[in-house]
């Protein structure tokens, strides 16, 4: 019987946790061809979540629960759960119930010979505004970036073969992008409509900061497009700067226009230009910045405890 190997990424959700749980255990015990296991990975210890983690484990020995250190993001957070699952399809899905576990199958039954990764899609989705607009943002920018088909909707919600997984988890970058690792794994990819619902606990964890943190990842680190586009922009700037310059000598030295100096249009000028220069000055130090991190070897996460037993302790990556 083969192994299912749920990874959910917790952030305050002690309240929704034991519904999910239940949900999943309910769903794969009802339709009898595989085992399950679930890995809980509290990326939040400074609330109730992780109490929650083990007291869901004393209930259910198939559950097993991470704790880090501190707050590193979902990205993270899935990475240190899929460094610890066993089985031959992994299911990544969100805390708080709106990635419904009951329609599961309809993923995983969906992983035919052609298809490696499913992904949720969502006819209507449940989301506010800002959350709806960060992820067209990001689904954009992984078309733009990453080669991503166009008609692919990248979820949270999705069911994908071991060994994509395992490919996956080889990079030890401080800064991962599941998405583009997922990409970079295979090319095989479907979506699956599923009814997204209503959080019945709390609100979103994802602010503008975490959102633009999660599209510089995107940015920075599979593709070099942007400093492309610097430069492409740079030299842009520079023809029109040219051209400019020379329709001001022949209208003083062949046409003798009387030029009148003018304050405004130069400071908007020069406000705007360097405007750009500093934004891509920007950009080019998030890229070395980036890569200073990733050779002094910041961790992707450190992990502080585990359900395991005593003895295992937790590691960072």
């Amino acid at each position: 019987m083969q192994l299912l190997s749920f990874v959910i990424p917790c952030y305050r959700s002690a309240a929704t946790l034991a519904d999910v749980t239940r949900r999943i255990r309910r769903t794969v015990l009802a339709d009898g061809r595989y085992r399950y296991e679930i890995i809980l990975v509290n990326d939040n210890p400074a609330d109730d979540t992780w109490r929650e983690i083990q007291r869901l484990k004393q209930q259910d020995e198939n559950i097993f629960g991470i704790c880090m250190s501190r707050n590193f993001g979902q990205a993270s957070a899935l990475m240190a759960g899929y460094r610890h699952v066993h089985g031959d399809i992994v299911v990544s899905l969100d805390d708080d119930g709106q990635t419904p576990p009951d329609e599961m199958f309809r993923l995983i039954d969906a992983l035919d010979e052609e298809t490696d990764i499913v992904y949720a899609s969502y006819p209507s989705k449940h989301h506010s505004l800002f959350r709806n607009f960060g992820s067209r943002v990001n689904d954009h920018m992984a078309t733009w970036l990453m080669g991503k088909p166009r008609d692919l909707y990248m979820a949270s919600y999705y069911a994908a073969r071991r060994f994509v997984i395992d490919e996956m988890v080889r990079c030890d970058n401080p800064f991962p992008y599941v998405d583009g690792l997922a990409i970079r794994s295979t090319s095989r990819f479907k979506n699956v409509p599923i009814d997204h619902q209503d959080r019945t606990q709390g609100e979103s964890g994802y602010t503008f900061a975490k959102l633009l943190g999660l599209w510089l990842n995107g940015f920075t680190a599979f593709s070099v497009k942007p400093l492309r586009a610097a430069t492409v922009m740079g030299m842009a700037f520079s023809l029109a700067g040219f051209v400019f310059a020379m329709i001001v000598v022949v209208r003083k030295l062949i046409l003798l226009d009387q030029i009148d100096a003018g304050w405004s249009s130069i400071v908007a000028i020069v406000l705007l230009l360097d405007g750009i220069l500093m934004m891509m000055l920007g950009l080019v130090g998030e890229y070395v910045g980036r890569m200073y991190m990733t050779m002094n070897k910041s961790p992707q996460y450190v992990v502080r405890a585990t359900t395991a037993p005593a003895g295992e302790k937790g590691e960072a990556r």
